[in-house]
């Protein structure tokens, strides 16, 4: 599968090529200005693999949560080139592709707490489970204060440990004091990245692909907390 994978979800813009299991990414870090940046990032990733739109198979790209504008941004480029080139889409989480980083840092735990920084004293949070190498979802998606994301973090993982990972953790300090017994480590400055993005879309494969109208941003903030057992969103 050939894939291309984008994110402007946070401060870290990023784009991906994904074939065959070899990945090659690029990242630019910047508060603003993700959209003169990474149409360039596209073209020069593109131009150095000797690709085109039309040789992909899909695209997939970091439908959120995160910076409101950022997401759109993602979509909206995400749905021109998909449109343009006859491509289906693979959204995949932000969450997601953070706690993908966090599952396979040095420790390799088997469960990653991630937290983003939602402003307005919120975070976007979810939990997560390795399985196969990949992270799966374990929690539901949401947006919530820094007390609720402990008492269901708390109920989630029971007596076992996990990876806190995501800026949130820099926002809120007070996660990793109270959680200090179950998160090791605490990985407060992984961002999600496009490399990630890609490795999880090419493990869901075609099959969880959608038509370009479809690519919207996922943004949260209409999501009460949501606890464990309730239905995750991949």
């Amino acid at each position: 599968m050939r894939l291309l994978a984008l994110d402007t979800a946070t401060e870290c813009c990023s784009v991906a090529l994904w074939h065959e299991g070899e990945v090659h990414s690029a990242e630019r870090v910047a508060e603003r200005g993700h959209g003169a940046h990474i149409l360039g990032m596209m073209d020069e990733a593109l131009a150095t693999a000797g690709w085109t739109l039309r040789s992909l198979d899909a695209i997939a790209f970091g439908r959120g949560p995160g910076a409101f504008t950022g997401l759109r941004l993602a979509a909206s480029l995400t749905q021109g080139l998909a449109f343009a080139a006859g491509l289906p889409v693979i959204p995949v989480s932000d969450l997601r592709a953070v706690a993908q980083q966090a599952l396979g840092c040095p420790q390799r735990p088997l469960h990653a707490l991630v937290c983003l920084d939602a402003r307005m004293g919120e975070l976007y949070w979810a939990g997560f489970d390795q399985v196969d190498g990949y992270a799966r979802p374990a929690t539901g998606e949401a947006v919530a204060g820094p007390e609720a994301v402990i008492a269901a973090a708390r109920q989630w993982l029971g007596s076992r440990s996990a990876a806190g990972a995501g800026a949130g953790f820099l926002a809120h300090p007070v996660l990793a004091s109270t959680l200090s017994s179950q998160l090791q480590p605490v990985l407060a400055r992984l961002a999600p990245h496009a490399r990630e993005i890609a490795a999880l879309a090419a493990r869901d494969g075609l099959a969880l692909a959608v038509p370009a109208e479809q690519a919207l941003p996922i943004y949260l903030r209409d999501n009460v907390a949501m606890v464990p057992g309730q239905a995750p969103v991949s």
